[in-house]
């Protein structure tokens, strides 16, 4: 009991002194210990997110995009080491679940140059990143410069770099679909 009158006021405490600092924070979701946050004016928390321990999130417009925008969609829960970096815009819709250690991002480091350290090129700016309302994304992911749709479920380990459509099974190294839904039939087929 006295646990959950402690969390509660921490929520709160940490609501009102970070409401202003972010593009929209509700006041009912919860974050837990975060590993780090940048770019807090360019995020968007929506309400009943939770975001889990020692995730670092961040929307910096390094690549001087237009938009520079990280919305997590109502209902979403973002696991434990988490990492979600925008530089243009990444969008996760209502009701996703991550598992612990996924990666997403709208960006990747320029390595054309071969006599120049990758880390000197800069960011090459990939499409605006929506994941869809209702999916699940498995542990230790990686989604890079794709989109995935709704009700979706990427296995752990996968690695997305192209687009996913709605009601799809994806996994592996890159990612491929193993099963979609068939509306008719109202049943998951092997594709």
């Amino acid at each position: 009991m006295l646990n959950k009158i402690f969390n509660h006021f921490s929520r709160k405490f940490f609501y009102f002194l970070n409401k202003k600092k972010y593009r929209f924070l509700s006041s009912k979701a919860v974050i837990q210990k975060l590993l780090r946050v940048d770019g807090k004016e360019n995020i968007s928390i929506e309400k009943d997110v939770i975001i889990q321990k020692m995730t670092w999130i961040a929307a910096v417009p390094l690549t001087n995009a237009e938009v520079c925008h990280l919305k997590i969609g109502e209902g979403s829960i973002i696991g434990n080491f988490n990492h979600i970096y925008a530089t243009g815009e990444i969008i996760i819709g209502k009701n996703v679940l991550t598992a612990d250690k996924v990666y997403i991002s709208d960006n990747l480091h320029q390595y054309e140059d071969i006599n120049s350290p990758i880390m000197f090129q800069g960011i090459k700016q990939l499409p605006k990143l929506v994941i869809g309302d209702g999916s699940w994304i498995g542990e230790n992911v990686c989604i890079i410069g794709a989109s995935i749709g709704k009700n979706c479920v990427i296995g752990a380990n996968s690695v997305v770099t192209k687009d996913i459509p709605d009601y799809s099974v994806a996994v592996g190294s890159p990612a491929r679909i193993i099963k979609k839904y068939n509306i008719i039939s109202q049943k998951w087929e092997k594709v």
